[in-house]
């Protein structure tokens, strides 16, 4: 079964091709409700249009531009006529329609944002300030979304219970058990009269009626638990000026007039106009489908709404927003055709297909045989010509039975608590920290051999302070604000000068008065600690902005590992300022200021004396960073880059990024789950060594390398270094990509990657598991990411990875309980029809024995929270099979047991209860349909641990399991003793009572010998 599941129903956890997912679904032959089994599937025809309609809209917009661009060059000298403002604007104090705003942006219409006075034009038609964004006033507020509308966009109407009640209704089977009934119902009361003649049918409707509400109630408690977790991936925040304070705020909360903060890997949250910024690309590709970045400046000030910032930073006024924006009217048009299916529910699809077949040849078979005693029986009466009524009965329930069958055979649960046991897991994780974007992930977490992570802020807290420092070659300790005093005092003026002028110049990070009137500093941590340290030497941060104008900026990136500001001074000369990866920033100087506060020739002892210093740092396990400066020749143009060469050093930075509580445990459960953890970082190699060491990331037999020597390995060299590699230091994000390709292709690993960069998007979706930061990650980096960790912590990582364990373990619990109960109603149902020439089950019993073993058993099974044991096993890996030997082992032996204890009862259970008298049959096919239902009961919680004897344990922690068991019994009591008129069945004494329940228990005993058999 395994090699035919592998050969035709395998995919990928993400990226599958269409003729991949297309081949599938053509050979799931036996299907009895496809609007069921196909939901959380692909929708591949509605994908194909969606795609289509992309291409046709970003056409449309790509065209749009060019024209507009091109009718702009003939358009100079025409005189447009005057712009009138509508009433219902001026009403509300604006002097600018919606539909202006649109037609400028979307246009590109230079000539027209010229005619409104440019950007402080628009801001001031748009009530609003450039540097203090709009008031927050409830009425004013209201007001503009009244007459501008919000940030939201129109949303498809969740589906009804009804719905889901229509779609189980689908199911080709119970609709003909449903015509079984109505037949019933019409002969029954013909011919033994109402009430008598429609107990059969009544039967049936009622089965059918209590099967379709508990699937359709589960399917819409799923499609609840997936439109909450849809929400929480559109939970979207940005940096944004309102009534004169930055702070962040919902992207669906904007309106036109707001001022927003963007930055490298942002998302443009709404149509709006550049206001001021540097080396800001915008990649328009989701929307006109070029690939070619767009540069944005004050010449070209338009930003579209769902374009990513690739490179630089800006600040943007907003618009047009919501359904207003070009964004939003695509987003309104398509529709995604939904996630691609994970490859448990292709593969158990495959299962439920070939056991689908073998149940309906069985079906046939038995309602062959059925029919065939029927007629041999009359043959010999000698009345085959003639059909009684009651003759017509029986053979309908003879075809009822064998459309049960089928109904029992064909496991159209299988794939459905994949997606039942996800939605749990997705929901439980959301509790957790982790954010599931692909369903995909959260099982193939499960199978991950290895995790290749970021340090900053993944295995540290991200909460940084420079600890120490080396200014003017005099190295001092900065743990306390003392220190940094006594350090003022002991640099030369001048140097202090040069020193707060790089710190507060040649950063992203901003320091600003909050609400209660204190600084408050914006940025990374890493930009927050220097402002602090600057802060510290009693520098102002306004002052030091407003005395020199900010030339050009060359951002910071992963490649260069340094960022870089050119400003004009107060005197008129030009200067850079240059800050990064102390030996990348060193390796550029030439010059030094030493103690006396003198610029002096960087010679080879002086270099040696700043290396010693940044490795002491290092060892320390702290991060540096390397501050220098140089003064350029007054003919330097903004559009030549920064020189790369010829600084003077200012200092050294040692910044302390302290290890996060629990990480070291957390290692250590990786290690023993057979999962291996590999740092990834651009830190310093001893830096990233100390912090490896600490947290047991980095063992004596491992290997730490550098990106660049990394780089330089050939293929060979690659293959026997890789396994070794335990960190990698100074690494770009290429080295990171090339680093997880080779373990998954060459080393066949399964492999989940940490990032927060836009750079590490590459790595993201070459990982089997992409695993994105939900504090410092870009939405880039989330976009490409299957998984976002929202607490930025590895432990999340290795509780994503205990979840998806759970979810692979949870699946394989239900699958063997439910090919058991399978293989024991196919064989019980055949062999009696054989052999006896009538089945002990009737079509409302065996729809009863369906439900348990398929709604009610994947809630049971399918939802079981994860256990410390999980962690202890050796990862499944790549190409584990999914129904193991230990599941065949238990399927066998559990189906032997039950299989021998009905057909004892069946031959001999008159003589053991002394059955005599017209109701014997009745009273022994009860027994019988009442011991199989507590077989499966019993056999229910054997299956929670399918390798363990003690099943027991954390059982009445598990609510909804608890609540199955107990319903179950319930409500088989009530059948046998209460609707034996509709179940076929009698109420049965204390001892047939008690005789069911402990031939059911003995399962247990039986399921704990079966686990002491190795194989």
């Amino acid at each position: 079964m395994e090699n035919y599941l592998h050969e035709h129903f395998e995919v990928k956890p993400k990226g599958s091709s269409e003729e991949v997912l297309q081949r599938w679904r053509k050979l799931c032959g036996v299907v009895k409700n496809p609007k069921r089994r196909f939901r959380f599937t692909a929708n591949l025809s509605k994908r194909g249009e969606a795609a289509a309609m992309r291409r046709t809209n970003q056409e449309k917009l790509r065209i749009a531009v060019l024209v507009s661009k091109a009718a702009f060059q003939f358009i100079q000298g025409v005189t447009r006529s005057e712009y009138r403002v509508p009433e219902e604007v001026k009403a509300a104090g604006f002097q600018i329609c919606a539909d202006e705003l649109i037609s400028i942006i979307e246009g590109h219409d230079v000539k027209k944002l010229n005619s409104h006075g440019g950007v402080n034009g628009i801001a001031v038609k748009l009530k609003t300030s450039i540097a203090d964004g709009i008031t927050m006033d409830d009425t004013s507020l209201s007001q503009r979304e009244e007459i501008y509308g919000i940030n939201k966009f129109a949303e498809s109407k969740a589906r009804s219970f009804w719905v889901f009640v229509w779609e189980a209704l689908q199911d080709l089977t119970l609709m003909i058990l449903g015509i079984c009934a109505v037949v019933s119902l019409i002969v029954g009361i013909a011919m033994e009269g109402w009430p008598k003649g429609a107990h059969d049918g009544l039967g049936i409707v009622a089965s059918i009626l209590l099967v379709v509400f508990v699937t359709a109630t589960s399917d819409y408690r799923q499609s609840l638990q997936f439109r909450d977790l849809d929400k929480e991936k559109k939970k979207i925040t940005i940096q944004v000026t309102r009534n004169g304070y930055r702070h962040k705020m919902s992207i669906y909360d904007l309106l036109p007039g707001d001022i927003v903060h963007l930055a490298i890997g942002d998302q443009v949250p709404a149509d709006g106009l550049f206001v001021s910024g540097f080396s800001v690309l915008i990649d328009e590709s989701s929307l006109t489908g070029e690939s070619e970045p767009v540069m944005v400046s004050a010449k070209n000030p338009f930003l579209l709404s769902g374009t990513k910032v690739q490179d630089g930073s800006c600040k943007m006024i907003v618009t047009a927003v919501g359904m207003r924006t070009q964004w939003g009217k695509l987003m309104a048009t398509l529709s995604e055709g939904g996630d691609d299916e994970t490859p448990l529910q292709v593969k158990l699809n495959g299962v439920a297909t070939i056991i689908g077949k073998i149940g309906l040849f069985f079906a046939v078979v038995t309602f062959a045989v059925l029919v065939n005693g029927l007629f041999i029986h009359k043959w010999r009466e000698g009345s085959h010509w003639h059909l009684s009524g009651g003759e017509a009965l029986e053979l309908l329930e003879y075809f009822a039975v064998a459309v049960t069958i089928v109904v029992v055979a064909v496991p159209e649960g299988l794939p459905l608590a994949v997606t039942l046991s996800l939605a749990f897991a997705m929901k439980k994780m959301m509790n957790d920290k982790a954010l599931v974007r692909h369903l995909a992930a959260c099982e193939t977490m499960g199978s991950a051999t290895s995790i290749c992570s970021d340090k900053t802020g993944t295995l540290t807290t991200n909460h940084m302070t420079v600890v120490k420092s080396c200014i003017c070659m005099n190295v001092m300790e900065v743990s306390r604000p003392a220190d940094t005093s006594s350090l003022c005092s002991g640099l030369p003026n001048s140097a202090l000068k040069l020193l707060l002028q790089s710190i507060f110049n040649n950063t992203v990070g901003e320091v600003v008065i909050n609400k209660e009137g204190k600084h408050e500093i914006l940025g990374t941590p890493t930009e927050t600690a220097i402002l602090e340290f600057g802060l510290s030497f009693g520098g102002d941060f306004q002052a030091e902005r407003e005395a020199s104008k900010v030339i050009k900026v060359e951002p910071f990136n992963s490649v260069k590992k340094r960022m870089g500001v050119v400003l004009e001074l107060p005197d008129g000369g030009l200067r850079a300022h240059c800050k990064g990866a102390s030996e990348i920033i060193l390796a550029a100087c030439d010059k030094v200021i030493n103690s006396n506060g003198e610029v002096v020739p960087l010679d080879q002892g002086l270099v040696n004396q700043l290396r010693v210093t940044i490795d002491q740092f290092a060892n320390d396990a702290l991060r540096t960073l390397c501050l220098a400066y140089m003064d350029l020749e007054n003919d330097f143009s903004p559009g030549s880059p920064i020189p790369a060469t010829g600084y003077t050093c200012i200092g050294i930075v040692g910044i302390k990024d302290p290890l996060r509580p629990g990480v070291k445990e957390s290692v250590a459960t990786c290690r023993s789950a057979g999962i291996t953890v590999r740092m990834i970082t651009g830190d310093n190699i001893n830096t990233a060594k100390a912090i490896a060491r600490e947290c047991g990331i980095l063992t004596d037999d491992g290997i730490a390398i550098e990106g660049p020597d990394f780089r330089e390995k050939n293929l060979e060299e690659l293959n026997e270094l890789i396994p070794k590699i335990q960190v990698m230091a100074r690494s770009s994000p290429l080295d990171k990509h090339t680093l997880v390709k080779h373990l998954r292709t060459t080393f066949n690993e399964v492999v989940a990657v940490t990032g927060d960069g836009t750079n590490d998007a590459p790595a993201l979706h070459e990982a089997d598991i992409g695993l994105a930061m939900g504090i410092a990650g870009t939405e880039v980096a989330k976009e490409s990411a299957d998984v976002i960790i929202l607490d930025d912590n590895f432990s999340t990582i290795v509780t994503v990875a205990r979840w998806g364990r759970s979810v692979y373990t949870n699946i394989q619990k239900f699958v063997q309980f439910q090919l058991t109960v399978n293989v024991v109603a196919l064989i019980v149902n055949f062999s009696s029809a054989c052999l006896t020439g009538e089945a002990p089950f009737t079509a409302v019993q065996l729809l009863w024995v369906n439900m348990i073993m398929d709604t009610l058993g994947a809630l049971a099974l399918a939802t079981e929270p994860p256990i410390d044991a999980l962690m202890e096993r050796t990862p499944v890996g790549r190409d584990g099979n999914f129904i193991s030997n230990v599941m065949w082992r238990n399927i066998l032996g559990q189906s032997f047991y039950q299989f021998l204890v009905i057909w004892f009862l069946q031959a001999r259970g008159k003589e053991i209860f002394y059955l005599e008298g017209p109701d014997s049959d009745l009273t022994l096919n009860t027994v019988i349909f009442n011991t199989f239902v507590f077989c499966q009961i019993f056999n229910e919680i054997s299956s929670r641990n399918m390798e363990k004897i003690d099943v027991l344990s954390g059982i009445l922690k598990n609510y909804v399991f608890v609540g199955v068991i107990t319903c179950t019994a319930i409500f088989q009591f009530i059948i046998i003793e209460y609707l034996g008129t509709f179940a076929n069945t009698t109420p049965l004494s204390s001892t047939q009572w008690l005789f069911s329940i402990c031939i059911g228990f003995l399962g247990m005993p039986v399921a704990a010998a079966l686990k002491l058999i190795p194989v």
